[in-house]
């Protein structure tokens, strides 16, 4: 070969860009899918939040309306350590019109795993709302001792709330392969599970007994 084809062979081969958009595109690509399945997975974690929050909401209304998910309340305010003589509050005396005039109950938790009829109309309720992978233990019930609310000896009404706790959010796209071939550190945490965000509801328990008399 002479000097003269040789020269006119890599001068062609330098302005030939035939391969160039293919090179192109395998560059692009992996950044477009990451780009794409990451908006997919980012409002699923919306849409699920959302959804969530609005199981807490639904799970409170149940909750506060019917028995206790958990177990070991007590059934009503019972007089507490207000020192006075026992004609200055009668049964009926709001719990707030004095310190200590209603006893103080201990906080009560527990999950919607408690095995009741009330556990099992709730969850039945709100599942459809949960995130896939949710469980009963996700969903956490708390009765706590209001002094603002109820009278003495008339039913006892915490202040219910339900939160979800220890659920985890789980992605559905390759976002970390994906980041992995585009050679980012540490890619096996891009994608990763991760705790999902907690959130509660709180309402006040409805008296729908009339109490001692």
């Amino acid at each position: 070969m002479t000097r003269n084809a040789l020269l006119t062979r890599l001068t062609r081969f330098r302005q030939d860009d035939s391969g160039a958009m293919l090179v192109e595109f395998a560059l692009v690509m992996p950044i477009f899918l990451l780009l794409f399945f990451g908006l997919i997975d980012f409002g699923r974690l919306g849409f699920s939040y959302v959804m969530a929050q609005k199981a807490t909401e639904r799970a409170v209304r149940e909750a506060v309306v019917t028995s206790p998910v958990c177990s070991g309340l007590p059934a009503t305010n019972v007089r507490g350590s207000f020192v006075g003589t026992s004609t200055q509050y009668k049964f009926g005396a709001s719990c707030n019109a004095a310190t200590g005039l209603c006893a103080t109950a201990a906080t009560v938790t527990c999950t919607a795993s408690t095995a009741n009829a009330q556990s099992d109309a709730i969850w039945a309720k709100v599942s459809p709302l949960m995130p896939s992978n949710a469980t009963r233990a996700n969903l956490v019930f708390e009765y706590r001792f209001d002094p603002q609310m109820g009278f003495l000896g008339g039913p006892y009404t915490p202040r219910v709330t339900v939160e979800i706790r220890n659920l985890n959010f789980e992605f559905v796209t390759p976002i970390g392969g994906l980041a992995a071939m585009m050679g980012a550190a540490n890619a096996s945490q891009v994608g990763a599970d991760f705790a999902f965000p907690s959130m509660s509801a709180s309402l006040p328990a409805e008296a729908l007994k009339r109490g001692d008399s």
